[in-house]
């Protein structure tokens, strides 16, 4: 445990990692447990590998990965990086910090990844009989994401996952089934992080893949394009153009992963009895989602029965396949290069445990899932427009830029559909009844995530419950 130097540290530590945005707000307060602790570095700075524990009251427990970097003195670069000084034992009043803030703590992760060796600290198993570069410049990526992303070079992505689990991982799996595959519209695999430290022995703490530094993210292309259309930017312009041309390639490209997870992984045909169980587990998950976002209870006979029409559909012999999908798929996943769409974040939802994450599902709820995003996009566009200046326009302005929202839209909600159908898949259009209740579930999901993480953004699936449980497309 590295001469004990993480124990000290938990207190401090705790109001630090509530403050992250990969921190989970239902774990504040827990109890914090050290599980591993690793220095590597010869000299100053160090950096502080560290898995701990936060464990709830009730039993329920977290794993978290912690990057630190230990100086006997901070410079002021780094000062507003700064978490703790250590209070006891051989490095007594060194600081500690964000190493994400520290290029040269970066630069030594890198280099004791591609050493492969037994040591200390996470080991990269590498997918490939390629080495990985060294001595390439760090970046962390900015964004709103469940883990960590640092980009060496223009080369490689180091993404780190601040919530390990034990493997199998299902954003391995994908991405290593995937590179065999040779599928264009996803980056490649160069290998996983492992621990062989004690306490944290089978956790799966990250990957290393192809990064594509040329690629526009998705969901910033979308907020930006129905920004401009609310905003009149878009007057004029045919319904087939602004972002409705990406969005139908986008749909192609989905259609071309989920090809290529298919001829991987296969998929099969789900029975009347198994998806009665999964339209019971929906039901489930609306039942505890409505408990705890109290908005939805007065939606749970409409959804529910949705999910009901879902289950029926199997019943009366209307085929239903499952397979591996993407999981968490929506326009932040996506990657606009010069040649096409990427889809990355295989990982699934943060809020699903591992067993449910590696459950083959039917394609469709990952073209849900994206169907929600445009909606995102364009409540989001929106919101920023009108708290950029609350007083600007007329009632009749507002209106009319709330009418352009749900246009763009429901526009590019179609043209996703139809690209996705144009590639061979299966149509979306001929499984309403199905598309729907995954809509619906998704939208569920949405609202527990916010409630927990960012309950600014509630009322976006709180409308779409709505909207779903009132028959509206």
């Amino acid at each position: 445990m590295s001469d004990g130097i993480l124990e000290p540290l938990l207190p401090a530590l705790a109001p630090w990692l509530e403050g992250r945005r990969w921190f989970d707000t239902r774990f504040t307060g827990a109890h914090l447990e050290a599980r591993s602790a690793s220095l590597l570095g010869d000299e100053a700075p160090l950096l502080l590998h560290a898995v701990i524990t936060a464990r709830r009251p009730d039993g329920q427990v977290l794993h978290y990965q912690l990057l630190l970097g230990v100086r006997p003195e901070l410079p002021a670069r780094l000062e507003p990086a700064a978490v703790t000084t250590v209070p006891s034992g051989p490095w007594q009043g060194w600081r500690v910090y964000d190493a994400l803030a520290d290029g040269a703590l970066l630069g030594l992760l890198l280099r004791t990844l591609a050493g492969g060796g037994a040591g200390p600290g996470p080991r990269l198993e590498r997918t490939g009989r390629y080495p990985l570069p060294v001595g390439l410049v760090p970046h962390p990526l900015d964004g709103e994401m469940s883990n960590t992303a640092v980009a060496y070079g223009g080369r490689i992505l180091l993404k780190i996952f601040r919530r390990p689990e034990p493997g199998p991982h299902t954003e391995v799996e994908a991405l290593h089934a995937l590179t065999r595959e040779h599928c264009a519209r996803t980056p490649r695999l160069y290998g996983a992080l492992h621990s062989d430290a004690p306490g944290a022995e089978g956790l799966v703490l990250g990957l290393v893949e192809e990064f594509l530094p040329d690629a526009r993210d998705g969901w910033e292309e979308a907020v930006r394009h129905a920004s401009d259309c609310m905003a009149d930017a878009c007057r004029g312009v045919p319904a087939s153009g602004g972002f409705t041309p990406h969005a139908r390639s986008l749909g192609r490209a989905v259609a071309e992963v989920h090809g290529a997870l298919d001829r991987a992984f296969g998929r099969s045909r789900l029975t009347a009895p198994d998806v009665a169980e999964e339209a019971a587990r929906m039901n489930m998950r609306l039942k505890e989602a409505a408990e705890e976002v109290p908005a939805l209870a007065r939606y749970t006979t409409r959804i529910g029965a949705l999910f009901d029409d879902y289950a029926r559909v199997a019943g009366r012999g209307s085929p239903v396949f499952a397979q591996r999908t993407h999981g968490d798929l929506h326009l932040g996943q996506a990657l606009r290069a010069a040649d096409g769409w990427r889809i990355v974040d295989f990982e699934g939802e943060p809020a699903r445990t591992a067993a449910e994450r590696a459950l083959p599902q039917p394609v469709l709820r990952d073209v849900a899932g994206m169907l929600r995003s445009f909606d995102y996009a364009a409540r989001t566009g929106l919101a920023t427009l009108e708290s950029a200046d609350p007083q600007d326009g007329s009632p009749a302005g507002r209106l009319r830029r709330r009418r352009r929202a749900a246009a763009w839209a429901v526009r590019n909600r179609r043209a996703f559909i139809e690209g996705y159908a144009s590639a061979g898949r299966e149509d979306p259009h001929c499984q309403p009844v199905v598309l729907r209740a995954f809509e619906a579930d998704k939208a569920i999901y949405e609202a527990v995530y916010e409630s927990r993480l960012r309950p600014e953004r509630l009322p976006i699936p709180l409308a779409a419950v709505h909207r779903l449980a009132n028959g509206s497309r």
